[in-house]
């Protein structure tokens, strides 16, 4: 896709910053001379994953992440709230979706991935089988910061759109017969239910068949308890992720929910892996991430 030429973006030297926290952080960008001043809401994803690629018991493994990580400044925002479990939680849903797009790309080594609201994600860099066709759609501020960290791949496509409007869909030109997965692991959890499930109802209506595997957020992630396992501030909140899928796609094959709260890691404090005898608490406390096939 033909992209505009984009401003240069601001640099400045790199600030080495005196918090003892923040050594960790230091290490992870690196020594890099310039440094871009990336948007808080793209870096930050950036930058758990970098965390997790040095991290011995790292959850996910991505030396792309890490190298952009150099070229870019990290905001203070970036270092404020529960950073450590925010950093699991968000690797954990990462490690979770990661093994769905694998798993489906084992069974359909062809397919269609079209990731929705791609941001500075690296899943094709970690997944691509060589054979697959991949689409990273975002706005398109979004798609030039990843034209400048990103090197270039003939495996992969660019493409400008948004949750909000599907015109985007005409112009993938998919056959009919190919296999599609869906991936929205964000975008969605800034938009609130109705937005969601017009989202949802929309690809059903487009696609005859498809996969779709989305982050959503629980009712409860909001509260005390949840901003304790890592949830942020969400646009929307479902107690009962499945059902509601299931009411907005009613011809759905089947709907299935992953809890991050039932992946084995001792990173998860004793009390909250108590949680996972509460299956009903532990869906509503943080997202899920949630497999549809229709």
């Amino acid at each position: 896709m033909m992209m505009p030429n984009p401003t240069k973006p601001q640099m400045k030297p790199l600030i080495r910053k005196s918090h003892t926290y923040d050594q960790k952080a230091s290490s992870d960008l690196g020594s890099a001379h310039q440094e871009f001043q990336v948007p808080t809401n793209l870096v930050q994803h950036l930058w758990f994953r970098s965390r997790e690629s040095l991290a011995d018991d790292g959850l996910v493994y991505d030396p792309i992440a890490a190298q952009a990580c150099k070229r870019c400044q990290l905001a203070p925002e970036c270092l404020t709230g529960e950073l450590d479990q925010q950093q699991l939680l968000y690797a954990t849903l990462t490690q979770l979706c990661d093994s769905q797009v694998q798993q489906f790309l084992s069974h359909n080594p062809d397919a269609w991935i079209i990731n929705v609201g791609a941001g500075l994600d690296t899943r094709f860099y970690r997944l691509d089988n060589g054979r697959c066709h991949w689409v990273e759609l975002d706005v398109t501020e979004n798609l030039v910061w990843r034209q400048r960290l990103f090197h270039k791949n003939e495996r992969y496509r660019l493409e400008c759109g948004s949750v909000d409007d599907l015109t985007w869909l005409d112009e993938l030109n998919i056959p009919e017969q190919a296999s599609v997965m869906v991936v929205c692991e964000h975008a969605l959890l800034d938009c609130n239910e109705q937005q969601t499930a017009n989202f949802i109802q929309s690809l059903s209506r487009y696609f005859t068949h498809a996969h779709a595997c989305l982050v959503l957020a629980g009712d409860k992630s909001s509260s005390a308890l949840g901003q304790k396992l890592g949830s942020g501030k969400y646009a929307h909140g479902l107690s009962s992720p499945i059902d509601s899928v299931l009411n907005w796609l009613p011809w759905a094959q089947w709907v299935k929910a992953f809890s991050p709260l039932d992946q084995q890691c001792n990173r998860w404090k004793f009390w909250q892996r108590l949680l996972c005898k509460i299956s009903q608490v532990k869906k509503r406390l943080t997202p899920q991430l949630v497999l549809v096939k229709w």
